[in-house]
C-alpha cells in the first residue's frame, strides 16, 4: 500500500519538476521503500564527490542506499558479496587513512554501465600522500542500484611508488618486462 503511495508521490513530482523526475522507487533496507536518484554519469560524480569532503575523511552514508543488498564488490586486493560486508569495508578505510580524496577524470555510460577514471590520493598515519591512478565499473541492477562494482588499479605501483628505495628498480623492471 504504501508503495503504491510513493509510487504515485513520483508521479506527481515528475509532472510537476520534470528536472526532479530523474527519480526511481527502491527497495531500501529493512523492507522499506524510498525514492533515489537514477544513477547516470552526472548522478554518481555529483554523489561521489560529496563523499571524499573537505575534511579528508570519506563518508559512503550518502551512497549505501544506491548499491543493491546483494553487491558484489572486487578490486585489486577482494571480492566483497552483500550490502553489510561492503559497508564493513568502507568503514575500515575511513578508520585506516588519514585523508582520502578522489577526482574523477572521465565517465562515461552505456546502458547499464557506467566507467570512470579516476585519482585517489589517500595519506595513511607516518606516510605523505600518495596518488592511485585507477577505473571503476559500475553494472546497474534493473532496479537502478549499483549490483557489481570492480575497481582497477596498480596495486604494487601505487605502494612501491610511495618507499622512495623502491620506486625506482620497480618502475625500472616494469619497463623492462612489460615494455
Amino acid at each position: 500500500m504504501e508503495a503504491m503511495q510513493e509510487l504515485q508521490e513520483l508521479e506527481e513530482l515528475e509532472e510537476r519538476e520534470p528536472k526532479r523526475a530523474n527519480l526511481s522507487l527502491a527497495l531500501l533496507g529493512n523492507n522499506e521503500i524510498g525514492l533515489l536518484r537514477t544513477l547516470d554519469t552526472g548522478v554518481v560524480r555529483e554523489l561521489w564527490g560529496r563523499t571524499y569532503n573537505a575534511d579528508g575523511k570519506p563518508d559512503w552514508s550518502h551512497l549505501y542506499p544506491y548499491y543493491h543488498p546483494d553487491i558484489v564488490f572486487q578490486d585489486s586486493i577482494q571480492r566483497i558479496e552483500g550490502i553489510e560486508e561492503f559497508v564493513g569495508l568502507c568503514e575500515r578505510l575511513t578508520q585506516r587513512c588519514q585523508s582520502l580524496h578522489m577526482q574523477i577524470l572521465s565517465i562515461a555510460q552505456n546502458s547499464n554501465i557506467i566507467l570512470m577514471d579516476w585519482i585517489m590520493t589517500m595519506a595513511f598515519t607516518k606516510y605523505p600522500p600518495n596518488p592511485v591512478y585507477g577505473s571503476t565499473k559500475l553494472t546497474l541492477h534493473e532496479d537502478g542500484r549499483i549490483i557489481a562494482q570492480r575497481d582497477y588499479f596498480d596495486l604494487w605501483g601505487a605502494i612501491l611508488d610511495g618507499i622512495p628505495p623502491l620506486k625506482t628498480p620497480y618502475r625500472r623492471f616494469m619497463r623492462r618486462v612489460f615494455g
